[in-house]
């Protein structure tokens, strides 16, 4: 067990072993190019049906094991946190494969900027896309803190309360994080040799849709002044993008309709949204200034 490490890896896990045992190769001393010893593993583990204390216990003796407390991916990786004893925490998924010198470029990376706070990393997919019923968090470029690969400093994680646990589901915690680091002033540095591999992932169909909106109806709930930020474009670029990337797919996946009924579908859908938009936005910047008068 690493006594003082740099950096604690945080990976929330959920009923998903088999994904966990490829992440967990990647992150392997010997494997990453990071010294052993200034780097920990920290399994967070939500699981209830099959718990991989035994998998890690039997097999990955270097990794560390606690409960979490299945209320959720959020709560999960503020338990992880918790337990870190590194000064910076770096968080990725179980479904994920972190490149073998991860942790090393963003050591690199503390290094060239020690006024930073904050680092996200690449994550790319393994392949081409085959289907619009696949999914993957991509950020080649940078401007997405995405849960699967960003570093913080534990002091501001801590600052910040970690994750928000009123969010349920794995959809819009990240998003809400990145939102207050922005607001104390604090922006994330990319940094491109950091990089994971998301492999493209089948959409969760209905019950994903489900947990989006919800998740997408605290986030507002939580900055009501997000509401101002929406613009003609933004809103109907959104509304494609649901329409495109996850209402088609579940529906080709669970309902025989057909695509080019569903394109007129949504060709009125939109034009429908564009003429309503501007009526819409009026009515909820006036819910909103109520509220906050």
């Amino acid at each position: 067990m690493v006594n003082n490490p740099i950096f604690s890896v945080i990976i929330p896990t959920c009923h998903r072993n088999d994904l966990l045992i490829k992440c967990l190769n990647c992150l392997a001393p010997g494997v990453q190019t990071l010294s052993p010893k200034q780097y920990e593993v920290i399994v967070t583990d939500d699981g209830s049906k099959t718990s991989a204390e035994q998998l890690i216990t039997a097999n990955y003796p270097w990794a560390r094991w606690v409960p979490g407390p299945r209320k959720g991916a959020a709560a999960n990786r503020n338990v992880g946190a918790r337990h870190a004893k590194g000064e910076w925490l770096a968080f990725t998924d179980d479904d994920c494969l972190p490149d073998s010198g991860w942790l090393e470029a963003y050591s690199e990376a503390l290094a060239l900027s020690p006024t930073t706070l904050v680092f996200e990393g690449r994550t790319y997919v393994d392949r081409p896309r085959r289907s619009l019923a696949e999914t993957s968090p991509v950020n080649e470029t940078g401007g997405h803190l995405w849960s699967c690969n960003f570093a913080i400093k534990r002091q501001l994680f801590e600052a910040l309360g970690g994750f928000d646990e009123r969010f349920p589901y794995a959809a819009m915690e990240d998003k809400d994080l990145a939102l207050r680091i922005e607001k104390l002033g604090n922006f994330s540095t990319f940094v491109k040799k950091a990089s994971v591999c998301h492999p493209w992932r089948a959409t969760g169909g209905w019950k994903q849709l489900s947990h989006h909106r919800k998740s997408t109806a605290i986030y507002l709930n939580i900055h009501p002044e997000e509401i101002r930020s929406l613009n003609a474009v933004y809103f109907l670029r959104l509304i494609w993008q649901f329409l495109i990337q996850k209402l088609l797919p579940v529906m080709r996946l669970e309902y025989p309709l057909s695509i080019t009924i569903f394109y007129q579908l949504a060709h009125i859908f939109l034009t429908f949204i564009l003429v309503l938009f501007v009526g819409m936005k009026r009515n909820l910047i006036g819910i909103l200034d109520n509220r906050l008068s």
